[in-house]
């Protein structure tokens, strides 16, 4: 018995006979991988599902890149919905990481670097030392409010 999606090409011969001396049926030729993955079991050229930062650090660091920016540049920038933006910010804010000041119809954001990592293992270290590493004031970012 054949394959019934595979085509004549893509289905091996039998080279084994049964015990009642017919040939064994034909068995689907596998596709060979187009590239071996790497050790973390990527294909080569293409990124790993997960990163290093969340969405709410991608977002602090683009508020601290451009502090006027509006929310649709945000979440095109960091590559999520408007409405995720909003409520990414909206942590942020209550959290204390940033401050919002309405200026008309547009918010000026204001970074606070001194406050502490959320996770234990690096809570003693400040906000400011990775936004410094990733954005900092003189790669055109404006840098973080001490």
């Amino acid at each position: 018995m054949t394959c019934p999606s595979a085509s004549p090409a893509d289905v091996e011969p039998p080279d084994q006979v049964r015990a009642d001396g017919a040939p064994a049926e034909a068995r689907p030729r596998r596709a060979a991988p187009a590239e071996a993955p790497e050790p973390g079991g990527t294909v080569p050229g293409t990124r790993p599902p997960w990163t290093f930062l969340t969405n709410h650090g991608h977002v602090l660091l683009a508020v601290t890149r451009s502090r006027d920016a509006r929310v649709s540049e945000i979440a095109a920038q960091v590559g999520i919905s408007g409405r995720a933006t909003l409520s990414i910010l909206k942590d942020l804010e209550s959290a204390g990481y940033l401050s919002r000041q309405r200026n008309g119809r547009r918010s000026h954001y204001t970074v606070d670097g001194h406050r502490p990592f959320r996770h234990p293992t690096v809570a003693a270290h400040e906000i400011g030392e990775l936004l410094a590493v990733l954005a900092p004031a003189e790669d055109g970012g404006e840098g973080v409010v001490p």
